[in-house]
């Protein structure tokens, strides 16, 4: 299991509660991403972690990924940065991004823990 701690949360992260988007990042992460990441910092190394089925656990939900772009795992495993979309219906994934299901946005809080198992 990887494990990651929300260790901010961006002032505008809320507001992309209704497109059902999470914008996670690694510590490295520029001040003007900050705004709209919620920036975590891994227990260990993820290595091409993310693939259809996987479940992750954030803010209390259980979510099962459906979907991952083609530029997903680099860029988790490089920089922690992925890309959560909570619905689905989209035609083409963007590379850098995952779909999720269900179609509930999570609650995430300052130092909740995210998880990924299978």
């Amino acid at each position: 299991m990887i494990e990651s701690k929300v260790i901010e949360i961006g002032e505008l992260v809320a507001a992309f509660a209704e497109e059902k988007l999470l914008v996670l990042f690694g510590p490295t992460a520029t001040a003007e991403l900050r705004s709209i990441c919620v920036i975590h910092e891994f227990n260990k190394q993820p290595e091409n972690l993310l693939k259809p089925g996987l479940k992750m656990e954030i803010g209390g939900q259980t979510y099962t990924i459906t979907k991952v772009g083609d530029a997903a795992n680099k860029n988790f495993d490089e920089l922690g940065h992925i890309s959560i979309y909570f619905r689905t219906g989209e035609n083409e994934i963007l590379p850098g991004a995952i779909i999720a299901e269900p179609e509930i946005y999570p609650a995430v809080k300052l130092n909740d823990t995210i998880r990924f198992h299978q």
